[in-house]
């Protein structure tokens, strides 16, 4: 089986929940800046707010680690959220009151201005513009989808593949009311600021782009491609994927998104998930030499299955428990 067909998952699903549980806020923040305010007067704003809405039940899932003298909470979240999405609970606001600091994907990442040079970078690229990648049917498909939320294909032709499908994708997310400013990272980062906790990151922002726009330009394209013939679809898989995140269901996180991805690109597995669950496994390794008490929360993708941290760090030996309510 080629790349190309292993990428195709229906990327623009793979797309929306991507951002909502593997990439961070600021990319998408970013993306959604960058759309006319034709397109985003549709999705009320959202402003970081003190407490999540509380959820019914246990709410999502929340791990802990502990030796003689640190415990680590694990907490799995969505980047991207409806404004009244009910998530808090008390055991996730007692687990980060008690910690000294907070780890997060990206320490920045509510910083637009550095990301908008990284996508200039990584994601602009005149001398190889879409209009010399894909077919007349493929260009008057793109301008049509561009003109939905504001752009035209011309507009869109400097871009990158992997851009102009994440662009598209971001689009009817918003319009469907998800939006980075409702966030669980941007809520946790603004809560510990409050309290004069540090807020470092595993990643850096260049780190992250630089994941989607070095895949090949063939698996880019498919990318692209398969946006484009998804694109007035709604955002069954993200809503499916945050109604199971809201309720601790990680069985259902896995069928939705962990299990399609490895079953449709090893590739993009690798890159997405594992290898970055085995460097923050080994930082989370270098944090328990040192003592106190963290609070880390990354996208709940990476925290499902045989290859998430919790289990990579289990096969090192490290005992990592489910908190108790």
């Amino acid at each position: 089986m080629t790349f190309i067909t292993r990428l195709k998952i229906s990327a623009s699903d793979l797309a929306r929940t991507a951002v909502g549980a593997t990439f961070g806020v600021a990319l998408t923040a970013a993306l959604v800046g960058s759309l006319p305010t034709t397109v985003l007067a549709q999705t009320p704003a959202a402003a970081v707010t003190a407490s999540a809405p509380r959820a019914e039940g246990a709410g999502p899932a929340l791990w802990v680690i502990r030796d003689a003298d640190s415990t680590l909470y694990l907490f799995g979240t969505v980047h991207v959220l409806r404004p009244t999405t009910a998530w808090g609970s008390d055991r996730v606001d007692a687990a980060f009151d008690s910690a000294s600091r907070l780890i997060l994907e990206v320490a920045n990442l509510d910083d637009q201005a550095a990301v908008m040079p990284l996508i200039q970078q990584y994601g602009i690229s005149p001398e190889t513009p879409l209009s010399s990648l894909l077919t007349a049917d493929e260009l008057a498909a793109l301008d049509v989808a561009a003109k939905t939320i504001g752009l035209s294909a011309a507009q869109m032709d400097p871009m990158r593949p992997w851009l102009a499908a994440l662009t598209l994708s971001v689009a009817p997310m918003t319009k469907a009311g998800y939006d980075p400013q409702s966030g669980v990272e941007l809520l946790l980062k603004a809560r510990a600021e409050a309290a004069g906790k540090p807020v470092s990151g595993f990643e850096t922002l260049d780190e992250q782009i630089r994941i989607l726009a070095t895949f090949p330009e063939a698996g880019q394209l498919t990318f692209l491609r398969s946006t484009l013939e998804d694109f007035e679809d709604a955002t069954v898989e993200l809503d499916k994927l945050v109604s199971a995140w809201a309720g601790g269901d990680m069985e259902t996180i896995g069928e939705v998104w962990v299990e399609p991805l490895r079953g449709e690109s090893e590739l993009m597995y690798q890159s997405l998930l594992v290898n970055r669950n085995v460097n923050w496994a080994g930082q989370i390794e270098t944090l328990l030499e040192g003592s106190g008490t963290v609070f880390i929360a990354v996208g709940a993708a990476h925290l499902v299955g045989d290859d998430s941290v919790q289990a990579i760090l289990r096969r090192r030996g490290v005992t990592v428990e489910i908190a108790p309510n």
